[in-house]
This record gives structure tokens, C-alpha cells and sequence, in this order.
């Protein structure tokens, strides 16, 4: 799932990218209340963590700005203010949610698990196509009794694919949720990952799950 972190710190903006990226999310860093705009109208956010003291336009403004144009991203308001007024006003501008700093990250991954599984079965803690199992909490991905070992971006790619289940794929999609805002759309890098994933969790079975769907992009059934 591909996140946006709007964060002026840059030691603190560099800390929560790595580590999502090291939890499988594709993530982008704006440093200033304009930048996060300008990003969140050109890009398809899955979320977006959002500090509130940024410089150029603050993170109210930001936050009000992506309601204003009806974007329906879930936005998790990160803020050192703690005051019942703060969050009161983040909660009725749109944002789903608040963490007041400094937070645990355990806590931060946890509540961003909850708003990504909102629309869906919030109890659920793992997807399922078949018997292709994919488990939020561990990552752990099986088909039937065999355990997978997938890479960052494999296991990225097949998130997307299992969120989605009989929903064609344009590659313009995938880019705009699995890899983030540097991704070459000229080169082949998506095709060549389903393949990827293709080897590990369809060669050896006899119903395939992942579909081609030609000229068009990629659907996941089963």
C-alpha cells in the first residue's frame, strides 16, 4: 500500500519511512504543506500520516484541503499538541484518526493496519483468495499448506493483488500504489514482478490466481 508522510522534521520523516518500507509500504516524504498538496492531488494515496505544525500551509489546512476535493484517503494526523481542542478540530476536518507525538511505532503500524482495513472486515487479520492466505500482522504468506517467501516488493505487489480480488489492474495503477513517486513508467519492472509472483505462488498449482488481462493490466481470481 503506498503511503504519503507529511513531515518537516527530515530525521523524523526518515525514520517512519524506513521503517514502513520495512513493514512492505511504498512510501513518499513531503516536507511542507505545499508539497503535500501538490502530491496528494497528483497521486492515489492508500493513506496519509499528517503532521500538523508544517511550514508554507499547515497540516489543518492541508488536511481540509483534501476534504474540500472530496479525496477519501485516510488520513492519520500526527501532532505534539495533545489538547482536547487540537484533536476535536482534526476529528471534525476530516482526519480518521490522531497520534500525539512521540508515539510508539507498534502503536503507529497498528492503527495504520486498522484505517487501511476500514470498508472491509475490520476484524479481519488476513486477506484471502482461495486458499492463498496473506496475514497482515506476521506478512506471512501461504498457499494451502506451503509457506511462501516473498521479497518487500513482492509481497508489496501481492497485497495490492489480494485487496483487490476480481478487479482488473491497469500497470498504472500498481505503479501508483506499489512503488513510489521516483518509479520509471517507461520500463517493463511491473510485468517483470508478476512474473515473480506468478513462480511462487501460481506454477506449481493447478488453479492459477493471477490473471492477465491483455492490453489492459492484471486481474486476481480464483
Amino acid at each position: 500500500m503506498r503511503v504519503l508522510v507529511v513531515e518537516d522534521e527530515k530525521k523524523v520523516a526518515s525514520f517512519l519511512k524506513k521503517g514502513l518500507e520495512e513493514e512492505h509500504y511504498a512510501v513518499d516524504l513531503a516536507y511542507d504543506g505545499e508539497a503535500a498538496v501538490q502530491m496528494v492531488d497528483l497521486y492515489d494515496y492508500d493513506l496519509v500520516l499528517l503532521d500538523i505544525m508544517l511550514p508554507r500551509i499547515d497540516g489543518m489546512a492541508v488536511l481540509r484541503h483534501i476534504r474540500k476535493v472530496a479525496n477519501p484517503v485516510p488520513i492519520l494526523m500526527l501532532t505534539a499538541k495533545d489538547s482536547v481542542q487540537n484533536i476535536v478540530e482534526g476529528l471534525d476536518a476530516g482526519c480518521d484518526d490522531y497520534l500525539t507525538k512521540p508515539f510508539a511505532f507498534n502503536e503507529l503500524l497498528a492503527r495504520i493496519r486498522s484505517l487501511l482495513r476500514r470498508g472491509g472486515d475490520a476484524k479481519s487479520p488476513a486477506l484471502e483468495v482461495d486458499n492463498l492466505r496473506l496475514s497482515l500482522h506476521t506478512h506471512e504468506v501461504t498457499r494451502g499448506d506451503r509457506k511462501i517467501d516473498l521479497t518487500a516488493k513482492e509481497y508489496a505487489l501481492l497485497e495490492y493483488f489480494m485487496r483487490n480480488p476480481n478487479r482488473v489492474l491497469t500497470r498504472t495503477m500498481i505503479a501508483e500504489h506499489v512503488w513510489d513517486y521516483h518509479f520509471d513508467t517507461d520500463t517493463n519492472i511491473i510485468d517483470v514482478y508478476v512474473n515473480f509472483l506468478r513462480k511462487k505462488i501460481d506454477r506449481d498449482f493447478n488453479v492459477k490466481l493471477i490473471h492477465t488481462i491483455r492490453g489492459v493490466g492484471y486481474m486476481m481470481k480464483g
